[in-house]
């Protein structure tokens, strides 16, 4: 099995969801979030996901776009965020990492090349938001030939044909967007997602975790109880915009620590 349906199985057979945690590569300087990449998983991330940053996030709200920004200025791309990935693996086997972001990026790359290089690092998973099954082709075969899931997000407005086209060819587990908007300015509300997971899991066998409008560890608890997997992002970013860098690190792994207490 993958890196990623282990950490599910295990999970379930534990009867617990998974806290995935989002920091975004080369915030607020490269050496910087190598070290919250390492603390993350030592403080009981299950899954990372590590953002790739691009000019132009459009599903992004001012927090991950002000990160964008700052690991832009820094110099970080997709050469650099491979090779994080690949010093991680030097002493992380077990983690899944997923890299989320932009399809222009990886275009400019190239696919083929991107998905072997990924691949080779040590790559779990790919979740680019922009980027529609109908358009995934380019992409998808090169992806599924070097063992890294397809990961696709799932909106409140994804229903009938529409959420079966967005699962069909996906892997590794399902992203639901909790709500309808960009990240970070909203609050989640439970009795809204549980019937869309009640229908998404109608659909497909995948896990299926949830983010966006997660702002507190009551909220992450709540999830935590109908979702195979609960996604924290801004409130970390939030953390790194606004902590100088040589008092951060502690800062994002205390409250990644409080998060996975409350998914306990």
């Amino acid at each position: 099995m993958s890196r990623i349906e282990t950490t599910f199985t295990q999970l379930k057979n534990q009867n617990k969801s998974a806290l995935v945690t989002y920091i975004m590569a080369g915030d607020p300087d490269p050496a910087t979030s190598a070290r919250l990449l390492d603390g993350l998983a030592l403080q009981g991330a299950d899954i990372i996901e590590l953002g790739m940053p691009f000019t132009d996030p459009m599903a992004d709200g001012p927090t991950i776009q002000a990160a964008n920004l700052r690991a832009l200025t820094e110099g970080m791309n997709l050469h650099k965020i491979l090779d994080m990935v690949r010093d991680f693996r030097t002493r992380n086997h077990e983690t899944p990492l997923v890299l989320m972001g932009y399809f222009n990026p990886i275009y400019i790359y190239g696919c083929e090349k991107f998905a072997r290089d990924a691949g080779e690092a040590g790559v779990d998973g790919l979740l680019l938001v922009d980027l529609p099954p109908e358009e995934d082709g380019e992409i998808k075969n090169h992806l599924k030939e070097n063992g890294i899931d397809l990961i696709r997000l799932i909106t409140p407005t994804s229903t009938g044909e529409r959420l079966k086209t967005l699962t069909k060819d996906a892997s590794g587990f399902l992203y639901y967007v909790s709500i309808a908007g960009v990240t970070g300015t909203a609050s989640i509300n439970i009795a809204d997602v549980v019937p869309r997971l009640q229908d998404i899991h109608k659909t497909t066998n995948l896990p299926v975790a949830v983010g966006f409008g997660i702002r507190t560890r009551e909220d992450a608890r709540q999830v935590a109880a109908i979702a195979d997997g609960v996604v924290i992002g801004s409130a970390f970013v939030t953390i790194v915009e606004k902590t100088i860098k040589e008092q951060c690190v502690n800062e994002v792994l205390r409250e990644v620590s409080g998060y996975k207490a409350a998914l306990s």
